[in-house]
Parts: C-alpha cells; sequence; structure tokens
C-alpha cells in the first residue's frame, strides 16, 4: 500500500507534465518538444524566486505559472507562428521547439551554473504524517491535490468556458472557427500559455518534493511524458490524466517487486503494448482533422 501511494504521487506529477504536452498537440497538433525546458525552467524559478525573496509557496507559484505563460507566448510567436502555412509547418515547428528548449537550457546554465541548486531550508514544513500505516509528507500531499486540482480546472476550461470552446473549435477545423469569428491567433497563444504555465508549476513541484534540481530535470520526465499521452490517447485531456497515475503506480510496483533498476523499462513496456494492442491509446478515439 505504501508503493501504491508513492505511485499516485509520482503518476500526479507524471500527469501534470504531460496534460501540457497534449492540450497542444490536441487543440494544434503541435509537438512542442521545448516543454521539458519550460518544465525545467520552472524549477530554476521557483528555487531562485523563493530565495531571493522568501515568499510563501501559495504565492510562489502563480508568479512561477505567469511567467511560465509568457515563455509560452514567447515560444509560440518565435518557435511556431513564423512557420504557419508552410508545407513541412508541422516538422519544422518541431524542429524549431527543439532549438528554443536547447537555448533555454542553454540560458538555465548562463545563469544557475551547473550544479544543482535547492529550495531554502524548511522553505516548506514538510510533517510527515501516518493513515493507516501509511507514511505521507505533506509536500506530497499538497503536491497531488494541486496536480488535481489543476488537472480538473484545465478540464473545466476546455469544456465549459468560452475559451474551451474556441480551443475546441480550433482543434475541430481551424478555417471554419476563423469564419465564424474565432481569433485562431489569439486561441493558439493561449493555448501555449496555459501549457507552459502548468509545465511551470510541475516542475517546481518536482524540484519540492525532491528537494534539488539540476539541468537534466526535464529530460529525465520528457521520454515518461511521450509515454503518458500515447498511452492515454493523443490530444485526450482525461487520458493523460488517467495514464500518468497508471504508470506511476506501475513504477511503484515495479520497484515494490522487482528492482528499481527495472523502473526505466515500465513507461516503454507499456508504451509498446498500447501500441500493438490498441495504437490510438486508451482514451484516444480515430480523430480526421479539417483543415
Amino acid at each position: 500500500m505504501q508503493q501504491l501511494a508513492n505511485g499516485v504521487f509520482s503518476g500526479s506529477i507524471y500527469a501534470l507534465f504531460a496534460i501540457g504536452f497534449t492540450l497542444v498537440f490536441g487543440i494544434l497538433r503541435h509537438l512542442n518538444l521545448a516543454h521539458a525546458a519550460i518544465f525545467t525552467t520552472g524549477a530554476f524559478l521557483g528555487i531562485e524566486i523563493a530565495t531571493r525573496t522568501g515568499i510563501p509557496f501559495w504565492a510562489l507559484l502563480p508568479v512561477v505559472a505567469g511567467i511560465g505563460a509568457v515563455a509560452g507566448v514567447v515560444l509560440e510567436r518565435i518557435a511556431f507562428r513564423p512557420l504557419a502555412g508552410r508545407d513541412d509547418e508541422h516538422f519544422a515547428g518541431l524542429i524549431s521547439s527543439v532549438a528554443f528548449g536547447g537555448v533555454l537550457i542553454a540560458l538555465i546554465q548562463a545563469r544557475y551554473g551547473t550544479e544543482p541548486k535547492s529550495f531554502p531550508y524548511e522553505y516548506f514544513p514538510n510533517r510527515l504524517f501516518e493513515v493507516a500505516g501509511l507514511r505521507v509528507t505533506l509536500t506530497q500531499l499538497v503536491t497531488l491535490g494541486l496536480a488535481l486540482a489543476l488537472m480538473l480546472g484545465l478540464a473545466w476550461l476546455v469544456s465549459a468556458t468560452p475559451l474551451g470552446r474556441a480551443m475546441r473549435a480550433v482543434a475541430e477545423n481551424p478555417t471554419a472557427a476563423r469564419v465564424v469569428g474565432v481569433n485562431v491567433d489569439r486561441v493558439t497563444a493561449g493555448t501555449y500559455a496555459l501549457s507552459s504555465g502548468l509545465g511551470t508549476v510541475a516542475g517546481a513541484l518536482l524540484a519540492l518534493n525532491i528537494g534539488q534540481t539540476d539541468r537534466g530535470l526535464g529530460a529525465s520526465i520528457e521520454l515518461i511524458g511521450f509515454a503518458v499521452i500515447i498511452l492515454g490517447g493523443l490530444g485526450s485531456l482525461w487520458g493523460a490524466m488517467a495514464a500518468g497515475i497508471v504508470l506511476g503506480l506501475a513504477e511503484a510496483l515495479t520497484i515494490h517487486y522487482f528492482d528499481s533498476t527495472w523502473k526505466g523499462l515500465v513507461p516503454f513496456a507499456l508504451l509498446f503494448a498500447v501500441l500493438i494492442l490498441r495504437p490510438r491509446g486508451l482514451f484516444g478515439h480515430i480523430k480526421v482533422r479539417e483543415v
């Protein structure tokens, strides 16, 4: 049961990271490979802001999310918008996002160096609780609660707000959406802002849980994020949420019954199984997009 609880906590981070991927892909059909660098940036920003200002954790996350949202808009303007309309738009955008992510990581190294960075000592009260024999920390509980709240909030925004309706219209048919008055450029920028804001928050939360961060934080979770969105179904927010938890549980059980060295095998074994048995993912469905 302890391992299952640990799997839920780690899976919530995987899911929060992955929904940023799947939001952009599901609406815009862009594969944003700079998302891992945005995630890493969120971790470093959280640590620097907490160290310099000492603001409480509840005030830190909105600041980090806001900076991430601005970075997402910049990413869209620089790496994707200039390529719109080209025959190789999606492939060129993928390469452009890799370059943008590389620039971000280089800037992180220039500012913070190569050594790991940590939150200030006792920045967050990491109390330990025992419930029905399970040992959980306050950090884990807060991370799980925030991750679930953010994911459910995003699902509500996409399904029940004017911005969400505009996003769904662009996802279905961007040309028709433009004809009926949807500002496609604004929706595109808003999608990147939401995705990157969630990515920076996820980075800060993971850094708080493990106690430190380094330049490789995003790279260590990027492939897991790919596995999550494919397992859940490309473009499915609910699928990414569920798949993140499933993957976290599978890793925890692997550690319990086998060894931690086998943990890295789990996401890709599940990925191969899903691609063979259900190529569209657990929650995905076949969809043809009209352009």
